[in-house]
């Protein structure tokens, strides 16, 4: 998701310097080429050695190492960055750029750089709800500066507040979002995931294999590239993505009813959730016991086909559903793209080991209205999303 792209990551000194490891270790997996400046306080908390192991390159910890200088130097470093990263950020480096000082390698290179800059603070609750740190980072912000909020927690230092540095993932996800292209800016995109559950009784239930991997990387990588994003979602074990709303449902009829009441707010729905087609006709409100008959019959009832529902009544709304088939792939899903009034479905063959549910890699060829077909090689479900999304794209262009 980052190949091709510098990131200078910047570490200040303090306990959160930790963090700062993991954070690294994501962009390199990403495809990031990354390098690290440290300030002497960060040294204190983490070797650069550690850092230098996981980058690849080397650590920069000097102003004045002429070496390092003319190897890199301070101004390559701010010219060859596309971000800038400071995690963690103290109120001293927040205050330094605030007041335009720079005096050692981090505060020199951020004062030269013209990249991008997110700053990630993390400090103790009373630093940070310190009038002079809040002037400083709403100066900041005017400027166009980047902050990732600190979250309320248990801090190092005793207290209990706000002011801990937030999970890794939570900053390389706005890393992305920064890094990406902001064309879906203006839009709301309504995404569903996962499986629902209809229930037999309070223990039991009628589900599907659904993990609600796919819905979940198109309602990330739309929030990256700008949109709103509202991802309504059944039941699954994934962390809820950075910055989108969501809305958790567990049946069939929940799932609709929270689709149908923020139709009205959506530019784009991508209905990537596997509704159940049926439910028990009648749900015990007890426990169904062993022996308790001496034959078990079960009387299943259509659900309400949503996707069906939302090409009825959609006005103005991009609609993409998909078709996860085992058999007669493109035949199915054609069929269900002319039926339900869709603008595009994405098909894809569950049957499959490398394609099919809760797996990270999916392998789907889209349908257009007009006929035209695309099929796009066996990806991860995240580049999947991408690709998806560059297709909405386009055709929000043509249809606006």
């Amino acid at each position: 998701m980052l190949k091709e792209k510098t990131i200078l990551l910047g570490v200040t000194g303090g306990i959160a310097a930790y963090k700062a490891v993991e954070l690294l270790r994501l962009y390199v997996k990403a495809g990031a080429e990354v390098f690290v400046v440290m300030t002497k306080g960060a040294c204190e908390f983490v070797t650069p050695l550690t850092f230098q192991t996981l980058s690849g390159n080397p650590v920069h910890t000097e102003l004045f190492n002429l070496y390092q200088e003319r190897e890199i130097g301070h101004i390559s470093l701010a010219d060859r960055a596309d971000l800038v990263v400071v995690a963690p950020a103290t109120a001293n480096i927040i205050g330094k750029v605030a007041g335009g000082l720079a005096d050692d390698l981090l505060s020199t290179t951020l004062m030269a750089t013209k990249a991008p800059v997110l700053f990630v603070p993390a400090m103790n609750v009373n630093m940070y709800e310190n009038p002079l740190y809040q002037a400083n980072q709403k100066k900041l912000e005017e400027f166009g500066y980047h902050f990732v909020e600190p979250v309320t927690g248990y801090l190092a230092c005793g207290w209990e507040g706000k002011g801990k540095m937030p999970e890794p993932l939570a900053v390389f996800e706005e890393t992305l979002r920064l890094l990406s292209p902001q064309d879906l800016s203006g839009e709301t995109v309504l995404v569903t995931a996962g499986p629902t559950r209809e229930e037999l009784d309070p223990v039991r239930y009628l589900s599907n294999y659904s993990s609600g991997k796919m819905g979940y990387a198109i309602a990330r990588a739309a929030r990256q590239r700008g949109a709103r994003v509202i991802l309504v979602s059944g039941p699954t074990a994934l962390p809820v993505p950075c910055g989108v709303e969501v809305v958790q449902v567990v049946s069939a009829r929940q799932m609709r009813e929270a689709v149908m009441e923020r139709l009205a707010k959506a530019t784009v729905v991508v209905k990537a959730a596997a509704v159940a087609d049926y439910r028990p006709a009648e749900r015990s409100e007890q426990k169904i016991k062993k022996g308790q008959e001496a034959e078990l019959g079960l009387t299943l009832e259509k659900t309400t086909d949503i996707l069906a529902e939302l090409g009825q009544c959609k006005t103005t709304q991009l609609l993409v559903g998909f078709a996860a088939e085992t058999t007669d792939l493109v035949e199915n899903a054609r069929k269900k793209l002319e039926t339900k009034n869709l603008d595009l479905i994405v098909a894809n063959d569950v049957s499959r080991s490398d394609a099919g549910f809760d797996v990270d890699t999916n392998a789907v060829r889209l349908l257009y209205r007009d006929g035209s077909s695309e099929e796009l090689p066996l990806l991860s479900k995240d580049e999947v999303a991408q690709q998806l999304l560059d297709r909405i794209v386009r055709l929000r262009c043509t249809t606006a």
